[in-house]
């Protein structure tokens, strides 16, 4: 199954995994899921520790290269569907 984590989850995985659901580690932990996190997980990743909101012992953008090589997570990629393409098309013509 493919699971895309907000924010609190990832972060709670790698900083403070006692705050996690009792099922939630089970389903990060199972070899059968593909995890996913957004790219506004990293911009919001950086604004937190920017305000201090999380502690991490590296600059904000060394902690998040790190935490992503080291945990089974994959960045989703954006992308644009083909209903706001069309509405762009009928408005600029």
């Amino acid at each position: 199954m493919k699971l895309l984590l907000d924010t609190h989850i990832w972060l709670w995985s790698l900083l403070e995994s006692g705050k996690l659901g009792r099922d939630i580690p089970e389903a990060l932990e199972n070899r059968n899921n593909e995890l996913f996190i957004s790219p506004i997980t990293i911009w919001e990743t950086m604004l937190l520790a920017e305000k201090g909101r999380i502690r991490i012992d590296l600059s904000p953008k060394e902690w998040i290269t790190e935490a992503l090589r080291r945990s089974p997570v994959k960045e989703a990629k954006t992308f644009t569907c083909n209903c706001c393409q069309k509405q762009t098309d009928r408005t600029s013509a």
